[in-house]
Formats: C-alpha cells, structure tokens, sequence
C-alpha cells in the first residue's frame, strides 16, 4: 500500500542558484545607483603644490618686461643730395645742437650760384640803365614844359596886343584871330605835356617796381642757392648722443636720405610690450612701478600705441620722481602696471593648473585631507601672484595648484 509523501517546506538546495542570481542582480542594481563611479587617480600628495583658499586683498596688476630708450629719438636725413666727403662726428659721441656731423659735395651747386650771380649782375646793369633812360626822359620832359610855358607867355602877350588893336580898329580881323588860334593851342599842347608827364611818371614807377621785385628775386634765389651749399654740411638739430651712423666716406646720398640718428639723453622712457587681452584696460595715466637698487621706482602712462603685432602692443611709460642711478638705454626693468583699484577677494596662488584647466575647475580636498574631488568654479582676473575666485570655492579650502598633466580624466584623486 501507497504512501502519500509530504512535502517539505522551506529553501531547497536547488532554489540555492536562484536566490544568489537574484541577489547579484540586486547588488549590482544598488551599485549602480548609489556607488561612486567616478575616474580616480592614486596620487602622490608630496609631489604636488596644495594651497589654501584666502580671503584678501586683490591688487588688480600685470607685469610687463620694459626696455629703456631715450626720452626722444631725432632722424638726420640729408637736406640736399651730394657725396659723402668727410665724417665729423662717430657714432656714440655727444653733439651739441649746430655741430657739423657729416660734409658732403655737390659740383652742381657751385655752377647754379654763379649762374645766379651772372643773372643778378645782368638785372642789376639793366636796371640802372632803365633808371638812367628814364632819368633822361624826365629831365627832357622838364625842358619841353618850360619851352611851352615860356611860348605861352610870349603868345599870350600877342593875342591881348591885337586883341586891344583889334579894339581900337587898328589891325585886321585876320591878324586877332591867328593870334588869338596860336595862343589857345600852345595852351592845349601845355596839357598834353601835362598828362604825359603824369602818365611817364605813373609808368616809370611800375617799371621801376617790377624790376626792383625782379631783383630781389634773383638775390633771393642766390640766398637759397648758397642755403643749399650750406645744406651740405648736415649738422646736429638737437643736442644729445650721436646714434646710428649709416654712410661711408664717398657714398652717394641722395636729397631726404635717412643717414643716421641722434638720442635725446634729457630724460628717458620705457617701452613695453603688453598682451593683446588687456588692450582694453591699458590706457594714459595708468601707474606702475618697478624695484631696482633696493628703491621702488614710479611710472605712468604715457601713450598706448592701437596697433597690434604678434598678439602684442605697444606702450610707453615716463618717470614720475627720481630716476635710477646709472640709468643706460637698452636696460630691461621689470614693472608692475596698475590696472585698478585694490579689492578684497577670495584668493588662490597662481599655478599650472590654470593651463589645464582654463580657470574652470579645480581639484578641492576633502575635509579629511585624503582625497581630492574636481569642482567647477569661476575665476575673474589674474595678478603675478593670485587668481580671484568669483564662484564654487569657499574661504579655508584647500586646492591642488600644480599641473595635471599625469590625471588624465579623473575626477578624483587619492592620496
């Protein structure tokens, strides 16, 4: 007879499989969801550069490397073409204003002053010549109105003779009437010697005067001419240091050649080159300073040149105070430009990260010291020395600065 087995409850052995694949699912589930899955990187904690967020004051500046260079720099150019016939002065030796620097030659010069001087002589001769014809034709007007005048009197004194006689019925009509025509037209031609008399004279002024303007055109070309010959001789417009020095001994120069320069040693200035990122913010007036012999030494501003050239543009600084002791052009001083006002800031030093990551995110360290996690945070402006943090750093915290080159995408790193 049959009997009726009863099951038994509880976990089987062949259940067992089940329960573990489940439990792996589950496992796995959770992980996912809740474990850190984040990259990390085992780094060395010694071999990297750990700063502390500050809370401080940001001096907003940029250094900039500046060379120095006379206050002024004076071109010489060669006023008139010629041949290099003698070197006065050597390059580097100071000069005064009016000193000759360099002789020159020019054969063509010396003919065209003596044919201006042939022209002036020839204006000269006719001109007095001129002056004596019309001398003459004066003194000869005179003696014809004095003629008139005396045969005006002497016609007149016959007219009122046979005037009277005629009067009187003692002389004929015919007679009065020739008298009377002959005095009336000496006194007609006495008028026309009058007028040209006024006209000659009228006219002989301005022959006179334009001749006169001629000539003193002529003695003012032979001026100019012998200017040219003194233009020769190229002499030193200002006082300071004789620079460069481009001509040799027989060299042909032509008229407005540059041949050299001289240097302005009154006062100096200094030259920078700036990135073109601050070509914004650099402007006149701006301060700067610079350390040099133990002293701080004081700048500014004065011309910000709007070209720019290889990423980088032009400025100019002036001293402002005293100057350094044996200053010499060609030195490098290293300045500070003031850019603005000193603020209070959240700070962190400077460091190689900043070319890893552009400012956008930094490795922070936990409140243990035994990892770093990557933060995003956003940086304003930059000094020499310091970053102002403007977002997602807190003042105490620490961050790694140096490079992260070796990270690779971690995003946490483990000591």
């Amino acid at each position: 007879m049959d009997r009726i087995l009863e099951k038994k409850k509880g976990i089987r052995k062949k259940h067992i499989p089940y329960i573990a694949g489940g439990a792996f699912v589950l496992i796995m589930t959770a992980w996912l969801i809740f474990g850190d899955h984040r990259a990390k990187f085992n780094a060395d904690r010694d071999k990297l550069t750990i700063q502390k967020v500050t809370r401080a004051e940001f001096n907003d500046y940029i250094r900039i490397n500046g060379q120095v260079l006379p206050i002024n720099t004076i071109q010489l150019s060669a006023i008139e073409g010629g041949m290099v016939a003698e070197k006065v002065a050597e390059e580097g030796s100071m000069v005064r204003r009016g000193d000759v620097i360099v002789r020159l030659t020019n054969p063509m010069l010396s003919l065209n002053i003596l044919d201006s001087e042939a022209q002036l002589a020839e204006k000269q001769n006719f001109l007095r010549n001129t002056q004596v014809t019309m001398e003459q034709e004066k003194l000869s007007l005179r003696k014809e109105r004095l003629q008139l005048d005396l045969d005006i009197e002497r016609k007149k004194r016959k007219y009122e003779q046979y005037k009277s006689l005629y009067n009187e019925k003692l002389t004929s009509k015919e007679d009065y009437l020739q008298a009377k025509e002959d005095y009336e037209f000496a006194v007609k031609g006495l008028d026309l010697v009058v007028e040209r008399q006024k006209q000659d004279s009228i006219y002989r002024g301005i022959q006179v005067d334009q001749m006169e303007e001629s000539l003193h055109n002529i003695r003012q070309n032979l001026v100019m001419v012998r200017q040219r010959v003194e233009n020769l001789n190229i002499k030193a417009p200002v006082d300071g240091q004789l620079g460069l020095l481009d001509i040799e001994i027989g060299q042909s120069v032509a008229s407005g050649a540059r041949i050299g320069q001289i240097s302005v040693l009154s006062d100096y200035k200094i030259e920078a080159l700036i990135d073109e990122h601050y070509i914004d913010r650099v402007r006149n007036g701006l301060a700067a300073t610079f350390d040099r012999q133990d002293r701080t030494f004081s700048l500014v501003v004065r011309k910000v040149y709007p070209e720019v050239r290889d990423k980088m543009f032009k400025t100019d600084l002036v001293f402002e105070g005293e100057r350094p002791d044996n200053i010499r052009a060609g030195q490098t001083y290293y300045i500070n430009l003031q850019l603005g006002q000193p603020v209070e800031a959240l700070l962190i030093p400077r460091g190689a990260f900043y070319q890893n990551t552009g400012g956008q995110w930094i490795f922070v360290l936990s409140a243990d010291g035994k990892k770093a996690l990557r933060r995003n945070i956003r940086i304003g402006r930059q000094n020499p020395l310091y970053y102002e943090v403007l977002e997602g750093l807190d003042e105490g915290e620490q961050v790694v600065v140096s490079g992260y080159e070796s990270f690779g995408d971690a995003e946490e790193l483990q000591f």
